[in-house]
């Protein structure tokens, strides 16, 4: 899952549940250029399909996609959606790095969840363990080869070279937390089905996890509660969101259950943060993707969690025209995972 020496010109493609995005930089250091980005709608029961028909549609989406965009490369580093991906962090022994990767072979069968045989496995040291001085920790991740196998196939079919696959939460990181900053973030990407967590700290993440409740699950609770149809739902919960005195707070109401479901399962995961690293405190709460812009829900999980919340900026580590700066922020939300696959270094 890593990248190959030497290639400085490629893109990053993040095939999503309901859009696949690209995003193309120019440049080297913390800062780089823009060069592309773009997007194509797609339906999300075609993108979560494993049928072949199905995938045929995928890769005819990502040919319409590199041909609006008219890109230069066809070199990609690839996102992998949090939920095929397994990842954590583990305690090991100080060893040299030849032994350690033969320690992680070793004993992968009791660190991963999928046979050492039919996966791809990759790690990388953090530093010292928090919980053993004797010990180091290690972030640990882990994909099925036929994942790998299958969206390797479609990708080549559409004449692209991948380079590199890397977890949508790891790219998001990059993409949205200051390399320098130190102390942990929290970032939540809400996305149609799903929502990604990460908290990293001093530049890794530490803790990540796939939450099974995302704007789809919102929208549903809207429609049931208020006996409206979708499209209606829709338009109010992204209307009106978490705010109280619109519509007399009907739509807070539809949807506060489904919003606390959520938060409970953030919740939970601070609380295993905090027990691994003890006395250390999450500084800020990051949201991205398509729920973060809700009226008033920032706000509502600065509160709940006693944090303070902003929305994250895709576009944080690369310069553009000051022209076009607000129709790169009014995107922003969605871009997330491509620009951080863009920003990877060579």
């Amino acid at each position: 899952m890593s990248i190959l020496s030497g290639v400085s010109d490629f893109l990053g493609l993040d095939i999503g549940t309901t859009a696949i995005r690209l995003v193309q930089l120019r440049g080297h250091g913390p800062v780089k250029a823009l060069v592309k980005y773009a997007y194509v709608p797609i339906d999300s029961k075609v993108a979560l399909s494993d049928a072949q028909a199905d995938q045929q549609k995928v890769v005819q989406a990502v040919h319409e996609l590199l041909g609006q965009a008219g890109v230069s490369t066809k070199n990609v580093a690839v996102g992998i959606p949090s939920a095929k991906v397994f990842t954590t962090v583990v305690d090991i022994d100080r060893l040299p790095p030849a032994e350690l990767a033969k320690t992680l072979n070793y004993q992968a069968d009791s660190l991963i969840p999928t046979p050492l045989s039919e996966s791809k496995m990759d790690w990388a040291v953090m530093g010292d363990s928090p919980k053993d001085n004797t010990k180091i920790e290690i972030l640990l991740s882990s994909v099925t080869n036929e994942f790998i196998e299958q969206r390797l196939d479609m990708l080549e079919s559409s004449g692209l070279n991948v380079i590199a696959f890397e977890p949508d939460n790891l790219a998001l990181a990059r993409a949205l937390i200051p390399a320098d900053v130190v102390l942990p973030q929290l970032v939540l990407d809400i996305g149609h089905k799903t929502t990604d967590l990460v908290i990293s700290m001093q530049g890794g993440p530490r803790l990540t996890r796939s939450i099974p409740t995302g704007a789809e699950a919102l929208v549903r609770s809207a429609a049931q509660n208020l006996s409206i149809d979708d499209k209606q739902a829709q338009q109010f919960v992204f209307k009106f969101g978490l705010s109280q005195d619109k519509l007399e707070g009907q739509i807070y109401h539809a949807i506060i259950g489904t919003v606390d479901v959520l938060v409970s399962e953030v919740e939970k995961s601070i609380k295993f943060f905090q027990a691994r690293y003890t006395g250390v405190n999450i500084e800020r709460l990051i949201l991205t993707g398509a729920a973060s812009v809700l009226p008033e829900f920032p706000l509502y999980l600065a509160n709940k969690f006693g944090i303070s919340a902003e929305i994250g900026n895709a576009w944080r580590n690369v310069s553009f025209p000051a022209d076009r700066q607000n129709e790169l922020l009014a995107v922003s939300n969605h871009f997330g995972v491509a620009a951080g696959l863009a920003q990877r270094q060579e």
